[in-house]
């Protein structure tokens, strides 16, 4: 019998931690120049593991200033932080040259495509 859909999604938030994963999840993240930003399912993908973008989320979480967070964001390039970090989060974009319409970051313009084959 197949997996429901709900199953599927309670077991990959459910994910173990994998320093695997992780590393490959920095190295994608490390390769988004200044100016551009990828979503957390891009960055997922680019990695090799297209259903974990919540893992992504978790590992800015944890980086910190490690890596460059701020280029990361949400599907159609919304700010999915709250408060003072959305604002953080736009004025460290806007500062790269980011530019917004409305909430928005213009995807048309920022989105940054990864190569696979460079990664």
């Amino acid at each position: 019998m197949r997996p429901r859909p709900r199953d599927l999604e309670r077991r990959l938030l459910r994910a173990r931690p994998s320093e695997v994963r992780d590393a490959a999840f920095r190295r994608v993240i490390l390769q988004i120049p200044p100016g551009k930003v990828a979503t957390y399912a891009q960055v997922a993908a680019a990695a090799g593991f297209p259903l974990y973008h919540r893992q992504v989320v978790q590992l800015l979480r944890r980086s910190g200033d490690a890596l460059p967070w701020q280029r990361v964001v949400g599907a159609g390039g919304e700010i999915r932080l709250k408060r003072d970090m959305a604002r953080e989060q736009r004025l460290r974009l806007e500062m790269e040259g980011v530019r917004f319409r409305g909430r928005r970051v213009i995807m048309e313009e920022h989105q940054h495509v990864f190569r696979t084959w460079e990664l």
